[in-house]
């Protein structure tokens, strides 16, 4: 047992040593906080110098081309993603923007739109055209300014709800080569993933509007290392053997040192038949979705949707026109789309059950203040979002033709765009 004066000798030392250095301590415990709120001022500042436009794109009467067309403008879309210099991240505030894909509804008639910064307006409009000649795209004012941003008030009401992915992000949701059970050429013979939605929304009366918006940004590996973890599940998935990381010189030298001679590796037995072919009809098939999933290109996303319409004839079971487009896009074995609870304008609460209404009324506020501003899910925070690819993307945002989605609100291009007459004098 140490004598009192000893212990009061260590003591004076360590209170020494504290006074001493006790800024280094208050720096390792700041150092990540101020990091965090230096990098929001930065991106803010550079956010801000960022002009945005939106673009409404009206449909042809005939869109012959199938869905896969759509996967195609997002993979070409997937080129917007830049990578930035160490000066345009730390000193400038150089950040990835993304896209917002939304799908509206005023009063039953439907409206496709795209918004993103106005410098890409040139590269969205001519991958769109290059899939969809007949389209027409143009620059349109903000229709969320069209409505009272004080919601809810005297007049108007709105719900609405975020949506997490609430399995591993690897799981693909349901796509659209799901909904036929075999490629059909015509037109008229094909399943639609938004049929019922555009049906749905063309049932809303004059002061009801249905926001649907996912905003979408494109990612690579070292942005997100989703294909990198999505290698690993499939492995897991195919109950293959993990490989064996080789040791650290350093080790294996002490081992030697230690105990006279490297650790023998056991010799494995080679099994006759592979562990792919041991997997059930159900474990292929989440196999080959997975592996479906990870060969395309991916964008960290996140959806939402808000009805919202004045009180007159605010009808709050409209809402299931939007749990319902989500709803028929999720799988039991596979990924899928579910309502974040924390983020839906629905308090019930025991113990705390005087603040609901309060809570309610800043949950409501919230999210149309977060979809107006297309913000993330967690904003300022970083997480909520979850990496869909092209074939997911294409599946949720496309162009249905009139047949297809004979929804008698989206209004549509009837006459051709017609080229320059041949006779015309070249130079």
């Amino acid at each position: 047992m140490l004598e009192e004066p000893t212990v009061s000798l260590i003591f004076s030392y360590v209170w020494q040593f504290i006074q001493a250095w006790w800024w280094l301590f208050l720096f390792l415990v700041l150092f990540r906080p101020a990091k965090y709120l230096y990098r929001y001022f930065i991106q803010e500042r550079w956010d801000a110098t960022v002009k945005r436009i939106l673009l409404e794109i009206k449909l042809p009467k005939d869109v012959l081309k199938p869905i896969s067309a759509m996967d195609q403008v997002f993979a070409d879309l997937h080129g917007i993603h830049d990578i930035a210099t160490w000066r345009e991240t730390w000193i400038e505030g150089v950040f990835q923007l993304s896209l917002s894909l939304e799908i509206v509804s005023n009063g039953g008639e439907i409206h496709f739109y795209i918004r993103g910064p106005a410098m890409w307006r040139t590269f969205i409009e001519s991958n769109i055209y290059s899939q969809y000649p007949e389209a027409e795209v143009s620059l349109v004012d903000d229709y969320t300014k069209s409505v009272p941003h004080d919601i809810p008030n005297k007049e108007w009401d709105l719900y609405g709800v975020d949506y997490i992915n609430p399995k591993d992000e690897i799981y693909p949701i349901r796509t659209y080569p799901k909904f036929e059970t075999e490629k059909e050429p015509l037109e008229e013979k094909r399943i639609d993933p938004l049929a019922n939605l555009l049906e749905g929304l063309t049932t809303l009366r004059p002061g009801e509007q249905f926001w649907v918006q996912i905003i979408a940004k494109p990612v690579l590996g070292r942005d997100k290392p989703w294909q990198q973890k999505g290698k690993e599940l499939v492995d897991k998935l195919a109950k293959r053997p993990a490989e064996e990381k080789p040791k650290p010189m350093i080790q294996e030298a002490t081992e030697i040192l230690v105990f006279g001679k490297a650790e023998e590796k056991e010799e494995k037995k080679e099994e006759i038949i592979p562990p792919e072919f041991k997997l059930t009809p159900g474990e292929r098939e989440v196999l080959a979705a997975v592996e479906a999933k990870l060969a395309k290109f991916g964008y960290d996303c996140n959806c939402r949707f808000i009805y919202l319409g004045k009180r007159d004839v605010f009808f709050k079971p409209t809402t299931k026109i939007g749990f319902g487009f989500f709803k028929e896009v999720s799988t039991e074995n596979l990924g899928g789309l579910k309502p974040w609870t924390k983020t839906m304008t629905k308090v019930k609460s025991v113990p705390w059950w005087f603040l609901d209404k309060r809570r309610y009324y800043l949950r409501q506020r919230r999210l149309l203040r977060y979809y107006t501003e297309r913000l993330a899910t967690l904003f300022p925070r970083v997480g909520g979002t979850y990496v869909l690819n092209t074939e997911e993307l294409a599946t949720l945002y496309h162009f249905p033709g009139e047949i297809v989605a004979p929804a008698r609100g989206v209004p549509r291009v009837e006459a051709k765009k017609g080229g320059p007459p041949t006779e015309l004098p070249v130079e």
